[in-house]
């Protein structure tokens, strides 16, 4: 379980965060929402270990059955456990496709595979074809579209084999097609790789059609949290979706 306790942030005169806490539950998939400018990719960031929280803890419980003397602390646990997928990709423009797979590795696995030494480790090829690139392990980021390149994002953020995936708004910038397809991609790969997965997202709908819960965030603290009930695959033509699509924007304009 990943656990947020009173984080709060502070840029100059303005408070981000006021005493936030969230507890995700192992491979749960958690959506936060809300207003641009109320925290959302703060606190993700925190989470990540990019920025710092100036009050306030992120910590995983341990495991059942481990007592907790044997967990390190939380910033080298974080290291290890936590990967994160930016707006853009965030791909090296003078590596291939698979050359950027390689960065999600650890440096002694990305050694073994560049010398393929049937060292019988996952390759990058295992997570570009997870995410529908095999035939493009050789294009550079601008022979790619910018669905291929969130993909090859995505897949170079499981190669280090979370146990948390972080999404920052990962799909804002791409068509509507497009992000459908992703979203299929990302809740296959959530599913067969058993990951909990924290997203920051714009939109309501993306929320719903993902999430088991829906964090709501307004002036930098939880507004509410939202359960979603609905089965995979999620028709966003039903009532149900719906229902809960205008349950979640009357309060999130309130």
């Amino acid at each position: 379980m990943l656990i947020l306790e009173n984080i709060t942030k502070i840029f100059g005169n303005a408070q981000v965060l006021r005493n936030l806490s969230i507890k995700v539950e192992d491979g749960e998939f958690v959506c936060i929402i809300g207003p641009s400018g109320c925290g959302k990719s703060t606190l993700l960031r925190i989470v990540a270990g990019l920025a710092e929280a100036d009050a306030g803890t992120v910590h995983f419980s341990p495991p059942p059955g481990l007592h907790t003397a044997a967990v390190t602390d939380a910033t080298s646990l974080r290291g290890k456990k936590i990967s994160m997928v930016f707006q853009n990709g965030a791909l090296l423009p003078w590596r291939t496709a698979e050359e950027n797979m390689l960065l999600g590795f650890h440096s002694k696995d990305a050694a073994l595979v560049a010398v393929g030494a049937g060292t019988g480790k996952p390759t990058p090829k295992k997570y570009l074809a997870s995410v529908g690139l095999s035939a493009f392990a050789d294009k550079y980021p601008h022979e790619l579209s910018g669905g291929q390149r969130q993909r090859v994002g995505i897949a170079r953020a499981l190669a280090a084999k979370p146990s948390l995936l972080l999404l920052d708004e990962p799909f804002s910038a791409l068509d509507p097609k497009t992000t459908h397809d992703l979203h299929d991609d990302v809740l296959r790969v959530w599913k067969e790789e058993r990951l909990t997965v924290l997203m920051v997202s714009h939109s309501i709908e993306e929320a719903v059609s993902l999430a088991d819960r829906i964090v709501l965030m307004k002036h930098g603290a939880v507004e509410g949290i939202f359960t979603i009930p609905l089965p995979y695959p999620r028709r966003e033509q039903g009532l149900a979706f719906h229902t809960l699509v205008q349950k979640i924007r009357a309060k999130f304009f309130e």
